[in-house]
């Protein structure tokens, strides 16, 4: 079994982000180091796993945009009881590509040992909203201050390291900033779309994350929906359409919500103030409106197009390469 430690250092040109706006080497230079596997779980039929080219995409913009010489197409696992992790500097896997995270005594020494040894993993939620909330009656997660690991990681893990816990990572984590930094270029966004991705949705480029230290160092990282945006098809084209979710008010709505009926889950949300918002859903487990504090009350809206969609794909993209930055360099 290979220590990872020993031949894995970090490229150098990686460890200061560029600005926002700046943009990063165009192709992998000539003094490029030697090439790095990324891993990537899937238990069972690989063919069909979850967005399957979303990593092989990622891969490719992140050896055509900064100095790490990874290959595209990753090292694909049927289980951690595979040998093969111990030559992996990094293992990506979407939650919804093992019906059962239960580990087995094997894949919890190996596992174990691996991220002792300096590995990292990295478990993507997908869409599955089982992940996002305990009940898949209560949907997504509303706030950026709520999201925690789900009861299947927390439990999975703990059979691995019994005292460690996951830790949410401050918007101020240097792994939102470890190569790009920074929003896309927003303009492209409807005015009210834009206002709310600045400044509540994605502020600063940050997003929700747990991490679970390991001698000190994060190396399991847990986010939720990221993978969606990475893919790319044959074409070069977005391979999914994303639309955006916001809260919004209008004169007057504050007055008619107080009476409105709803018909699904209620539920109540920690904010990063140390507040509360209280959410109502109607059928489906939709978010429908929200109560904030102060008395305000503003409606989910959904928003779709070719520019929200362009926009969220180049977010996700950027964020993936960070987190794979931040995994190869620390």
């Amino acid at each position: 079994m290979l220590l990872l430690a020993s031949w894995w250092p970090a490229p150098a040109g990686l460890r200061g982000a560029p600005a926002a706006t700046a943009a990063p080497a165009a192709a992998l230079p000539p003094e490029a180091g030697p090439e790095v596997r990324i891993g990537q779980l899937v238990a069972g039929d690989a063919v069909g796993r979850r967005y399957a080219e979303a990593l092989p995409s990622l891969l490719q913009h992140i050896r055509e945009e900064t100095t790490l010489n990874v290959v595209p197409e990753p090292v694909i696992l049927s289980s951690f009881e595979d040998d093969r992790l111990f030559e992996l500097p990094m293992v990506y896997a979407n939650f919804a590509d093992r019906a059962d995270w239960t580990f087995s005594d094997l894949e919890r020494r190996q596992l174990k040992d691996y991220l002792e040894r300096g590995g990292f993993l990295y478990i993507d939620a997908g869409i599955n909203a089982a992940f996002l909330r305990e009940s898949t009656a209560f949907g997504q997660h509303h706030s950026f201050a709520e999201w925690e690991a789900c009861p299947e990681m927390r439990t999975a893990f703990q059979a691995v390291f019994p005292e460690a816990e996951f830790t949410a990572l401050r918007r101020s984590h240097p792994l939102f900033r470890s190569f790009y930094e920074g929003l896309p270029d927003t303009s492209i966004l409807p005015d009210t779309v834009r206002r709310y991705v600045e400044e509540e949705k994605w502020p600063e480029g940050t997003y929700s994350a747990v991490g679970l230290r390991v001698k000190g160092r994060i190396a399991v990282l847990l986010t939720p929906i990221v993978a969606m945006g990475w893919g790319r098809n044959s074409l070069g084209a977005w391979s999914t359409v994303i639309r955006f979710r916001i809260l919004e008010d209008t004169e007057g709505l504050s007055a008619a919500l107080q009476t409105a009926a709803y018909s699904g889950a209620r539920f109540e949300v920690r904010r990063e103030d140390g507040d509360t918002d209280v959410i109502y859903c109607q059928d489906q487990a939709l978010p429908a409106w929200a109560n904030e504090p102060g008395g305000r009350w503003r409606v989910f809206r959904y928003y779709g197009s070719r520019e929200i969609s362009d926009f969220a794909h180049v977010f996700y993209t950027r964020l993936g390469t960070n987190i794979l930055v931040y995994a190869m360099t620390h």
